[in-house]
């Protein structure tokens, strides 16, 4: 279902945008959040059942900040590297930066009772390689929300709607195929939704790789839709792998990593595409460039789904479960 309401907002979000940017205005793109995120506030406050862990973990303050000190400076040292230079003292700061929240958050972590990331988890090959999945596959998600928009409007000429309807196969393919990829999950594994739809999203990406103005339309609508089956078929597995073999009450912990993950990828991705087109001459090759870029981040999609999937992965997820004692059940109360 999850899998589903993304291909509805895939498909409601570029449509709704392009119409407002067409008619009212690129501001009102942000402004018409305002009464949805207001409207979701409430309705989780009303609607959503509380429930708390049998014992309540301390805060990880000091963590969170390195992994927002992490994830922030690196988005914007890649964003502002053709603007500012690479070698400019700005760049090699926020570069310097990055490095700094790498490296303190090992040490920190290890050294903490209670950690925001639990770095022993990374001991299991399928957690493992499920966070690497959800980094590489959304960061071409974001790539080609990105380059979607930017390829039909500075390429093509069309207008802002009509770049929304481009992007429709993708989401009508994410709509059907996700409860299908959660079925096949349950009766057959992650490995082959996520050789599938890893092998889609590597097809996408070198076909777009050839982009140019004479591109067919008809071909970019073809490879969107079969981008969307591909993106469907992984977002199940990624959970799947992730939280396999965790003692419950660390599942919440491992699939929060996942999610976190996604948007980091999205944001890498996003990034990446952004500062490939800006330093290419034309759009239109800049596009093609950032798409194969994107190539080899799909590609790994494709490797890590074997490994992270096989007897001997298993394995070493369950002596990575064995070092967290579960802890007493206790019923969820509500708030």
């Amino acid at each position: 279902m999850w899998g589903a309401m993304v291909g509805i907002s895939l498909g409601l979000g570029p449509l709704l945008g392009g119409l407002l940017v067409d008619t009212v205005g690129w501001r009102a793109i942000f402004r018409v959040n305002i009464p949805v995120v207001l409207a979701a506030w409430v309705l989780t406050a009303r609607l959503v059942p509380e429930s708390r862990a049998a014992r309540p973990r301390r805060a990880d303050p000091v963590g969170q900040l390195l992994v927002v000190a992490l994830l922030g400076s690196t988005v914007a040292a890649v964003i502002e590297g053709p603007r500012l230079g690479w070698s400019s003292a700005g760049v090699l700061g926020l570069v310097a930066l990055g490095v700094g929240a790498l490296v303190l958050p090992v040490v920190w972590e290890r050294r903490h009772p209670e950690p925001l990331v639990e770095l022993r988890f990374f001991r299991s090959a399928p957690f493992t390689s499920a966070t690497v999945i959800a980094v590489c596959a959304f960061a071409a998600f974001g790539s080609l929300l990105f380059l979607s928009a930017l390829y039909p409007q500075d390429v093509r000429g069309l207008s802002a709607l009509q770049a929304g309807l481009t992007l429709l196969p993708a989401a009508v393919a994410t709509t059907v195929v996700a409860p299908l990829a959660g079925r096949m999950v349950a009766a057959r594994g992650a490995r082959l939704p996520l050789a599938l739809g890893g092998t889609a999203m590597v097809a996408v990406a070198l076909t777009f790789s050839q982009l140019s103005p004479a591109t067919p339309l008809w071909l970019v609508l073809v490879a969107h839709g079969v981008f969307g089956c591909g993106f469907a078929l992984l977002n199940p597995p990624i959970t799947n792998t992730a939280v396999n073999g965790m003692p419950p009450e660390r599942a919440g912990v491992a699939a929060a990593v996942a999610s976190t993950s996604r948007q980091a990828g999205r944001s890498f991705g996003v990034a990446i595409s952004g500062t490939v087109v800006a330093t290419v001459a034309s759009t239109a090759a800049g596009v093609a460039t950032a798409w194969a870029v994107v190539v080899p981040l799909t590609v790994v999609v494709v490797v890590l789904g074997v490994p992270g999937t096989t007897a001997r992965a298993h394995a070493s997820a369950a002596r990575v479960a064995a070092l967290f004692p579960a802890a007493p059940s206790s019923p969820a109360r509500a708030a």
